[in-house]
C-alpha cells in the first residue's frame, strides 16, 4: 500500500502551456485526480512534490481541492530556497501561496541554486521518503523528468504510475463526451 506519493512530470514550458488557461492543463489536472483518488481510496496519506511550475504545482491544485472531500497530506520540498526567483511575477505569486497553503512545505538546501547536484539530490531525497511514483511522462519526449525516472530506475522496490500521452487522450475524450452530454 501506498503511504507515500511523489508527484512529477513536466515543466508547463516543456508542454508549451504558457497560460493557466490552456485546455490541456484542465486535461492534465482532471488525469491527476482521477490517479490520485484511486490512491487515496487505498490509504495514501501524504503527497509531496518538489514545486517545479507544471504538473508538480498543478498537482498541489488537484490535492488542495480534494482535501475537501478526502483525509491526507500534501507537501512542498523545494530543492533550495527561492527557486522562484526567476519565474514570471504571477508564478511566483501562485508558488508562494501555494507554499503557505499546503501542510508541509520546507527545502533540501538553504540558501540558493548553486549547482545541478541539487537536483539529483533532490531525486534521490523524494526516492528515499516516498513509497512510489506518480510520473506524467511520455517516454519518446521525456524532457527533464528523464533525470528522476533515471534515478527512480535505479531502485529495485519503488513502483511508479504513470500517466500517458494516451491516458491524457482518453480524459480529453472522456471530458468532450461530458461537455457534449452536458450541451
Amino acid at each position: 500500500m501506498t503511504k507515500v506519493l511523489a508527484v512529477t512530470g513536466y515543466k508547463s514550458f516543456e508542454l508549451g502551456i504558457q497560460s493557466e488557461k490552456d485546455s490541456r492543463v484542465v486535461i492534465i489536472k482532471k488525469a491527476l485526480e482521477k490517479r490520485l483518488i484511486g490512491l487515496i481510496e487505498e490509504g495514501l496519506e501524504w503527497v509531496i512534490v518538489s514545486g517545479q511550475l507544471g504538473v508538480e504545482l498543478w498537482c498541489v491544485e488537484v490535492c488542495l481541492d480534494l482535501q475537501a472531500q478526502y483525509d491526507f497530506q500534501i507537501g512542498i520540498i523545494a530543492p533550495f530556497e527561492d527557486q522562484d526567483s526567476r519565474w514570471k511575477e504571477a508564478d511566483q505569486e501562485k508558488y508562494q501561496l501555494l507554499t503557505m497553503t499546503v501542510d508541509y512545505f520546507n527545502t533540501l538546501y538553504q540558501g540558493g541554486y548553486k549547482n545541478s547536484g541539487q537536483f539529483k539530490m533532490k531525486n534521490q531525497f523524494f526516492l528515499s521518503k516516498a513509497d512510489a511514483s506518480l510520473v506524467l511522462i511520455d517516454e519518446d519526449h521525456p524532457g527533464s523528468v528523464k533525470f528522476y525516472v533515471e534515478a527512480m530506475e535505479k531502485e529495485t522496490n519503488h513502483p511508479v504510475f504513470t500517466i500517458t500521452p494516451l491516458d491524457l487522450e482518453d480524459i480529453s475524450r472522456e471530458l468532450q463526451e461530458l461537455a457534449e452530454f452536458d450541451a
